[in-house]
């Protein structure tokens, strides 16, 4: 019997480990056909000329060159529309995060007189806009065409965002606020010395969330940004790619007249513009995933 018991558990013993292989083998491919894209691009933009005209990078660089980054480093409107992207990055954020956690505080309080029809506005906005010719003449009748205050004033609150962060709110116990009122505090008191320590995942949460779409972004930019001086950088790498504006990048225009060379500035611009929120999202991974958590289960 105990033989026979011991070879039952060696065959599921057996079976398990079978079943982890498995598992992790299937991630693991799934993991690296994620990855591929964004491996070629960084391949591309480290390989050097006579690799990239052959067709042999794939995932790796091949003939390692910085010809490339060296040129983008000497670009001034790289240079300009980054900083203008991480400005309306930070401002765009702030003015969200700020608006939201007003919005989603005072929403979810429910002695707050007409919270129902207030709620109801904002979320008929999330299935129902203007439009873009009409948010175009408001941005304009405002005065913020031409203005980097369009690229984040318009869009300054995310329905979806406000929704998640009302959820975790609510979800606070409500005799932390009861104990506090007891002591006297008052609303602005409840808010900054017992809500917002409380809700450090979900609002970095939401942080990422905003400041994502904002770095993202660049259809805002293409409508209402007409000074060069002001691109976005995913503007300006979108009339890169879409233009091939990086045929005399490097000022004047020395080595750089040939398509292959674009191609491997283009590629270039593409892991420059992707490697800050790479750089941003380890440090706010750990507040994601319970914030999202925290924020859409209501237990």
């Amino acid at each position: 019997m105990a033989q026979e018991a011991t070879s039952t558990m060696n065959k599921k013993k057996n079976k398990f480990t079978i079943g982890k292989f498995l598992n992790y083998f299937f991630l693991t491919v799934l993991a690296f056909i994620c990855l591929y894209p964004f491996l070629n691009v960084v391949a591309y933009s480290f390989s050097g000329y006579n690799a990239v005209l052959s067709g042999k990078v794939t995932f790796y660089p091949i003939d390692i060159s910085l010809t490339a980054y060296q040129t983008i480093m000497k670009n001034s409107q790289i240079w300009s529309a980054m900083w203008v992207t991480i400005f309306t990055t930070i401002m765009g954020t702030l003015i969200g995060l700020i608006l939201t956690i007003a919005a989603a505080y005072a929403l979810s309080r429910d002695y707050l007189p007409g919270k129902g029809i207030l709620s109801g506005l904002i979320l008929f906005t999330m299935y129902f806009s203007g439009g873009i010719i009409p948010t175009f003449l408001v941005v304009k009748g405002l005065g913020m065409y031409d203005s980097l205050t369009s690229l984040f004033i318009p869009q300054a609150v995310n329905v979806f965002n406000f929704i998640v962060m009302r959820t975790f709110f609510r979800q606070l116990p409500t005799e932390l606020e009861e104990a506090a009122r007891i002591d006297g505090a008052n609303e602005m008191q409840i808010l900054f010395k017992i809500i917002l320590p409380l809700s450090v995942p979900i609002i970095a949460t939401i942080g990422l969330f905003y400041a994502v779409n904002y770095w993202n972004s660049y259809f805002d930019a293409l409508i209402y940004i007409t000074s060069p001086d002001k691109f976005t950088l995913q503007l300006r790498l979108r009339n890169l790619l879409f233009a091939d504006e990086l045929a005399n990048a490097g000022g004047n225009g020395e080595g750089i007249g040939t398509q292959v060379m674009s191609q491997s500035l283009k590629m270039c611009c593409v892991v420059v513009a992707t490697l800050p929120i790479i750089c941003v999202y380890p440090w706010l991974q750990k507040y994601f995933v319970k914030g999202v958590m925290l924020g859409s289960v209501k237990g």
